[in-house]
């Protein structure tokens, strides 16, 4: 249907692309999207409106360093998990060769928070996980706010998509993983931390060396 939505920041132009509110994913075209500066105000003529959560996309690009493309879901294995309101532990590899650590969940937002300002204190919520070093977002790009659903980023719209996929993989996963043994205990750190440097960083070592083609 219309769930969630995805925005692609232009630096240099000082400007976001994002869906347009309401309007079902599989007939968005590229005419509908919008373009809106960073205070949020419609950069180029359009007659419709961004997104409803675009203030929760500007909050990330201000606050969050070197990201370039935000994607909210209702995938339904990691928003139920966001509506359980916890974290998404790492129990396995796979988790690790994406996410450098458990997915966090924002605390509930507070009634003030909810009435003044709703989308704009959702991304602050996510914001402040990440703040004063806690989570580096670059090594965990997702994060789930309680009772809502995910929210992941990446340096452009494709890194951005791959996370989104791969939350949804890893948090079903982690669901099954408890229904066969609640009591499963998260991977190793030095395994995590093993299966993610190969991926990701300067000492990566998985796939090929660039400019490879079949």
């Amino acid at each position: 249907m219309s769930f969630g939505n995805a925005s692609v920041l232009d630096v240099a132009a000082g400007v976001m692309a994002i869906k347009p509110s309401g309007v079902p994913c599989d007939e968005v075209t590229p005419e509908q999207i919008v373009v809106v500066d960073l205070q949020g105000d419609t950069a180029r003529p359009h007659h419709l409106r961004a997104s409803s959560d675009a203030a929760t996309h500007l909050v990330l690009y201000h606050d969050l360093p070197d990201i370039g493309a935000v994607i909210h879901t209702h995938s339904p294995h990691a928003t139920s998990w966001a509506q359980a309101r916890r974290s998404i532990p790492c129990f396995g590899t796979t988790h690790a060769d994406h996410f450098g650590g458990e997915v966090p969940v924002t605390r509930p937002l507070a009634p003030d928070e909810i009435d003044d300002n709703y989308t704009g204190n959702t991304g602050r919520a996510i914001a402040d996980l990440f703040g004063s070093g806690k989570i580096d977002s670059g090594r965990v790009p997702a994060a789930l706010v309680a009772g809502h659903g995910p929210f992941v980023w990446g340096r452009d719209s494709l890194s951005a998509l791959a996370n989104a996929i791969a939350l949804e993989a890893v948090a079903h996963m982690a669901i099954m993983t408890l229904q066969i043994d609640p009591s499963s205990e998260p991977l190793d750190p030095g395994l995590l931390e093993r299966h993610f440097t190969r991926k990701h960083g300067p000492g990566a070592s998985y796939g090929q060396a660039r400019g490879f083609s079949r």
